[in-house]
């Protein structure tokens, strides 16, 4: 198990920054161009995840994972002047809120070798 570290808390919270960014511009933009904002943003979502995975571990993707469910949770529900950003029983919006747990859920089933900077074992 990694050390808790001042880097490991700095990288962690940097990544639930970069989760709540990721959230934010995926909720906002999903709907831009058809298919291709929903396309995007998900691909937005699984490159941070795994990037932040693959840059400081377990905690840092966990954070970065709570930030974009976070945005997205925040910003789909009703503003105060009504308007909403993901409309109930809108396709591209169920499409977007699955989509993007699914990204952040196959990024932990990912193996470690795929995010770890180890040498492979000389012979």
């Amino acid at each position: 198990m990694p050390q808790l570290t001042a880097t490991t808390l700095g990288r962690t919270a940097a990544s639930l920054g970069t989760g709540l960014l990721a959230g934010a511009i995926g909720t906002v933009m999903h709907r831009s161009i058809r298919p291709w904002g929903l396309v995007l943003c998900l691909a937005l979502v699984l490159a941070v995840a795994l990037t932040t995975r693959a840059w400081a571990g377990w905690p840092a993707y966990v954070a970065a994972s709570v930030g974009v469910l976070v945005a997205v949770q925040v910003l789909s529900s009703e503003g105060p002047g009504g308007d909403v950003l993901v409309p109930a029983g809108d396709g591209w919006g169920w499409a977007w809120v699955i989509g993007a747990v699914v990204a952040l859920g196959s990024v932990a089933l990912v193996p470690r070798r795929w995010v770890e900077d180890t040498p492979p074992d000389a012979p």
